[in-house]
C-alpha cells in the first residue's frame, strides 16, 4: 500500500487555490474596463474584496470610490432642500429636492394619459372607418395621425434624434476635413483661419442665418424632416464639428515618422493608406474630438430647441418658462437633470465605442 504525503497533498491543494484566485482576479481585472466605461469603478473594489484581496485597501478604495460620492450628493440634497425656500421668485419659491420629485411623478402620470388619449382616438377612428367600409362608403374612409401634444418621453427622444443628426452630419465633413488637413500643410493652412474665426461663434448667433436658409430651401415644407427639426440640427452640427476637427488633424499630423516612411517604402496608394495607417493611428485623438463634440452638440441642442421650437426638451423648457404655473419651476429643474444624465449617457456611449474600436490608454 502506498503512503500518501500529507506535505505533499497539501501544497497541491494550495497551488489550486492560489490559480483558482488568480483566474477570479484576472477576470475582475478584465470587468474593471467595462465598469469604468459605464461610470461604475466602484464595483471593481467590492468584487476585490468579495474574492479576498486585501480587505484594508479594498474598503478604501470603495469609501474614495462610492462612499465619497454618494455622501457629497446627500450634502447637495440636503443644502438644496434647505436653502431652496429661501430664495423667492415671481413664481415662488425654489422647490426643493421632494417638489421636483414629484413633478417627475407628474410628468410619468401625463405622458401614460396621453398615451391613453391616443390610443382611444385610434380605436375610434378604426371603428368609424370599419362602420363607413360596412355601410359600402369606402371612398369616405379617412386616416388621420394623431395631434396631441408630445409627452415628455417623446421630447426627450426627439432631442436625441436630433442632437444624433446633427452629431453625425458634423462628423461626415469634419473626420475628412480633419484628415486632408493633417496630411497637407498647404490644406491646414487653408482650413485653419477658418476654423479660428468659426469655432468660437454662439448657437444664437448661427440659429437666425440657419433659419433663414432652411425657410428659403424649405418653403413648402413637405419632406422627410420638419423645418424646427432642420434648423436645429444644422445648427448643432455648426457648433460640433470644430473638436473632432481640430482633434482629427491634429491625430493625422501626429502619425509617427517610421510608419509613413514603411508606406512609402510599400508604395501604399493614398486609400489605403488612409485606412490602413492614418485612420487606425489617429483612431484614439478622434474619438476624444468626437466625445467632446457630441457633448457640445447637446449643450447648444436646447437653446436651438427653444429658439426654433423643436419639440423636444429645450421647447419644453421654454414652454414652462413661459406656462408660469406655480409647476413651472420643478418642471424646469426636472428637465435640467435630464438633460445631465443624457449628457452623461451620451458621454459613456462614446466611451464603450472608444474602448471597442481603439487600444489606447489615454481616454
Amino acid at each position: 500500500m502506498t503512503a500518501i504525503d500529507p506535505t505533499a497533498t497539501s501544497a497541491a491543494q494550495a497551488k489550486a487555490r492560489d490559480d483558482r484566485r488568480a483566474k477570479r482576479f484576472a477576470r475582475i481585472a478584465k470587468l474593471d474596463g467595462w465598469f469604468k466605461v459605464l461610470g461604475l469603478p466602484w464595483l471593481t473594489p467590492i468584487l476585490r474584496l468579495v474574492a479576498g484581496d486585501t480587505p484594508r485597501a479594498q474598503l478604501k478604495s470603495i469609501w474614495q470610490l462610492l462612499g465619497v460620492p454618494v455622501l457629497a450628493t446627500v450634502a447637495f440634497l440636503a443644502a438644496w432642500g434647505a436653502l431652496a425656500p429661501m430664495v423667492q421668485t415671481s413664481l415662488g419659491a425654489i422647490p426643493g429636492p421632494a417638489q421636483v420629485w414629484e413633478q417627475v411623478g407628474v410628468l410619468h402620470q401625463d405622458a401614460l394619459a396621453e398615451k391613453q388619449k391616443e390610443a382611444e382616438f385610434y380605436a375610434r377612428q378604426d371603428d368609424r372607418n370599419a362602420q363607413l367600409i360596412a355601410e359600402g362608403k369606402a371612398d369616405k374612409v379617412k386616416t388621420r395621425a394623431y395631434t396631441g401634444k408630445p409627452t415628455y418621453y417623446q421630447q426627450i427622444w426627439t432631442s436625441i434624434k436630433t442632437v444624433f443628426f446633427g452629431f453625425l452630419v458634423g462628423t461626415a465633413v469634419a473626420v475628412p476635413l480633419g484628415i486632408v488637413s493633417g496630411l497637407s500643410p498647404t490644406a491646414n493652412a487653408a482650413i485653419n483661419p477658418l476654423v479660428q474665426v468659426f469655432k468660437p461663434v454662439s448657437p444664437l448667433a448661427w440659429l437666425p442665418i440657419v433659419t433663414m436658409i432652411v425657410s428659403a430651401a424649405y418653403a413648402t415644407g413637405d419632406g422627410m424632416f420638419s423645418k424646427s427639426f432642420l434648423i436645429s440640427a444644422i445648427t448643432v452640427t455648426l457648433c460640433s464639428l470644430w473638436p473632432t476637427l481640430i482633434n482629427t488633424a491634429l491625430g493625422v499630423a501626429s502619425i509617427d515618422k517610421d510608419l509613413v516612411n514603411v508606406s512609402k517604402v510599400l508604395k501604399l496608394g493614398p486609400w489605403k493608406k488612409i485606412t490602413r495607417l492614418v485612420l487606425p493611428s489617429a483612431l484614439p485623438l478622434i474619438f476624444t474630438g468626437l466625445r467632446l463634440s457630441l457633448g457640445v452638440g447637446w449643450m447648444v441642442l436646447i437653446a436651438a430647441e427653444m429658439l426654433a421650437q423643436n419639440p423636444g426638451l429645450g421647447k419644453f423648457v421654454w414652454d414652462e418658462f413661459q406656462n408660469g404655473s406655480s409647476q413651472s419651476l420643478a418642471r424646469i429643474m426636472v428637465a435640467v437633470f435630464t438633460i445631465g444624465i443624457i449628457g452623461f449617457l451620451l458621454d459613456r456611449v462614446m466611451f464603450a465605442l472608444q474602448s471597442l474600436f481603439t487600444f489606447s490608454n489615454n481616454r
